[in-house]
């Protein structure tokens, strides 16, 4: 039965440009879209940009323009970038329409009826020097959960969400300024009052991926949910909330919305009902996303869906991050390239591709390896696939194909079952796994040509026939394989279609070879990466960031990076990995001296009550036993006792730094509680 499925990536941000770590999600997006066009399902992707908050009011300001047309601008720039990338969109909108508005007015009115809404004053954080109030993305510091600096204003990489005004030591990224707190009237939703649904919800929708199920139910839903608060006041690019004048929807609530309002002008342009799309049990819903914003897709947009009635999401498609050369993305190293930039030098479907090779169904951040993207394009794209056309292409030409499919040993009958299992992990998001089936299916096409050697077939008019044959199997095979790559290469499958003179649009044009027909002449369909081409589009985004780093108003703090080199990094871990570790906040109730240790000091945590545990620390050199009395600390708690030539040690207290006398222990801020545990 055809599907009707409406797939969304979330919305781009309208104040910069796009570079190839948002490539991943929209790239992983169009791949999955085009995959379920060719199956026959009705599919539609629907994306839009997102563009209110104060970091468009603030850019239109410093560029004396108006928020409207700093938007347009960079609208059609994203739209040119995507392009450039084969992404195809069935509508692009903007989060500032109409029909945005209209639809945010009406879930407003639904979250009002169902009793959601609640009002109060609160301290936010002020920018003196822009003269704003701030939103989190626009302050960092130091998590107050794990002591991380550089920090979002929301949420910290550990995971942990707070408010802007919890950081420690916090800058304006506007200014760089210290913010100060003012007081102003907030909007916000209890999100509470939603907590059974949102349970049952994550618990047994099949929405989401296990890891992440597990993550919500294990640190957000395992006790009582925050308010939401809602909205922003003046001044601030956005829509006005029509009952509470001088207050503004804030920017994730209306980005989400963006979805269906897009959606809607899809409609008004093709014929279409809104209903039939969001509102329909039989539609699929897909949002594809980065792991970063999980919270607001899982928890506050399910939310709103339900109490508007609209569809809930059927999948929630949460992907990682991408790092180059095993390091984050960075514009220092020419690392952090825009899209602009990389189609300068390089083909875009040598990367729709690597892409692809990395993809998975998990929540794993992707790495691009220089020397292996350009060893896995140059060995598989065009070392395997090309070279089936390649090198029977120029003889095709005068030979056409045989009237009847030759005996190929059974290659390509072989290559039409493993269609399902390519589909099925197309389906899944299991990319990479795709990938690596049908190059097997070229690994196995590959030698048919090499044995047969239709270059020495052409020198003798006699073997005509045979050549025609060999041209035939291997063109079918190239075609095949061309077929299943379409979702990624749909510029190869384009060319394939052109030289055999009929378009790739269906999966199951797998299943039946080509046969009695001519062949154009054939054209040339993919180069080789230069490595020299890739070093070159680094130094140009080396410049780039140098050039926007000499206005660029963000605090910078000048920290070395000389311990992560003392000591990289260990191997990633999951969440659930991480879970197992309990730490605990610990009082040092006592602490001395163990005279017969050159690194150790005794000490007694409190965990509460008249919990106690013994620790031994290697802090001697860094600190005065006295001096940690009634500290309160980090401790590993649930680790396994060791029995020390001094007594017992009954876990460890966390602390940072390389040892000896530059030991830091970890402190936590008064207000937290001997046996809360950290997250």
């Amino acid at each position: 039965m055809t599907r009707k499925i409406l797939v969304t990536s979330a919305l781009p941000y309208a104040n910069g440009p796009i570079h190839i770590g948002h490539l991943v999600e929209y790239i992983q997006t169009d791949i999955w879209v085009r995959f379920q066009k060719m199956r026959g399902n009705r599919c539609i992707y629907i994306c839009a940009d997102d563009t209110h908050g104060t970091a468009i009011m603030i850019r239109a300001r410093k560029e004396g323009r108006s928020e409207e047309e700093l938007i347009g601008d960079m609208s059609e720039a994203h739209q040119r970038d995507f392009s450039g990338f084969g992404i195809q969109f069935d509508h692009y909108g903007s989060t500032n329409s109409n029909a945005n508005r209209e639809i945010c007015s009406e879930f407003w009115q639904s979250l009002r009826q169902a009793d959601l809404i609640t009002e109060r004053s609160i301290e936010q954080l002020y920018d003196p020097e822009a003269e704003t109030f701030l939103a989190d993305r626009f302050v960092r510091g130091t998590c107050p959960t794990c002591g991380r600096t550089d920090q979002a204003g929301d949420n910290c990489t550990c995971g942990a969400t707070y408010n802007p005004t919890d950081l420690i030591d916090p800058k304006s990224t506007l200014s760089g300024a210290t913010p100060i707190l003012r007081e102003s009237n907030h909007l916000f939703v209890q999100l509470e009052k939603l907590h059974a649904f949102l349970d049952n919800w994550v618990e047994t929708s099949g929405a989401l991926q296990i890891e992440v199920a597990n993550y919500l139910k294990g640190h957000f839903l395992a006790e009582e949910l925050r308010d939401w608060d809602i909205s922003r006041p003046a001044p601030y690019f956005g829509f006005e909330i029509p009952d509470s004048p001088g207050n503004y929807w804030y920017v994730w609530f209306d980005a989400p919305i963006g979805y269906i309002a897009s959606t809607r002008e899809w409609c008004e342009s093709n014929g279409e009902q809104l209903a039939d799309w969001w509102r329909d049990p039989d539609c699929e819903i897909h949002h594809f996303i980065g792991k970063d914003i999980t919270y607001f897709h899982t928890l506050f947009w399910p939310g709103m869906l339900n109490t508007a009635n609209y569809n809930m999401p059927t999948k929630v498609h949460i992907h990682g991050f991408l790092n180059v050369d095993g390091k984050k993305m960075s514009k220092r190293d020419g690392t952090l390239v825009a899209a602009e930039t990389y189609l300068k030098y390089a083909n875009p479907s040598y990367l729709r591709y690597f892409y692809a090779t990395k993809l998975t169904s998990r929540v794993e951040d992707l790495d691009l390896g220089i020397d292996e993207f350009t060893e896995k394009v140059n060995s598989d794209l065009v070392g395997k696939v090309v070279n089936l056309a390649s090198r029977v292409g120029k003889f095709a030409n005068k030979t056409g194909l045989s009237e009847t499919y030759p005996d190929d040993g059974g290659l390509f009958t072989a290559g039409a079952l493993a269609g399902d299992e390519i589909a099925e992990a197309y389906e899944s998001g299991e990319y990479a796994k795709a990938m690596r089936k049908i190059m097997e299916l070229a690994d196995a096409a590959n030698p048919f040509v090499e044995h047969a050697k239709p270059w020495e077939m052409k020198k003798d008019e006699q073997r005509t026939d045979e050549l025609r044959d060999t041209c035939t199997v291997a063109l079918n095979l190239f075609r095949q394989l061309a077929v299943y790559l379409s979702p990624v290469l749909p510029e190869l499958a384009m060319k394939c279609g052109e030289l055999l003179g009929e378009e790739i649009t269906s999966w199951d044009q797998s299943k039946s070879p080509l046969v009695g027909r001519p062949v154009s002449k054939f054209q040339r369909m993919m180069d080789r990466v230069q490595p020299e081409d890739l070093k070159k589009m680094i130094e140009e985004s080396k410049e780039l960031a140098a050039e926007d780093a000499a206005t660029d108003n963000q605090p910078t703090f000048n920290d070395s990076d000389q311990p992560l080199k003392d000591e990289p990094l260990a191997e990633e871990i999951t969440i659930d990995d991480f879970a197992k570790v309990d730490l605990r906040v610990a009082r040092v109730v006592s602490a001395e001296q163990v005279p017969e240790a050159n690194k150790l000091l005794k000490l007694t945590l409190s965990l509460g009550g008249e919990e106690r545990r013994q620790v031994f620390a290697g802090i001697k050199a860094a600190y005065e036993p006295e001096k940690l009395v009634g500290r309160l600390v980090v401790m590993v708690a649930n680790l396994k006792p060791r029995k020390m030539r001094f007594g017992l040690s009954e876990g460890m207290v966390t602390a940072a730094g390389p040892g000896g006398a530059e030991v830091f222990i970890l402190s936590v801020d008064e207000g937290a509680q001997p046996g809360q545990r950290v997250h």
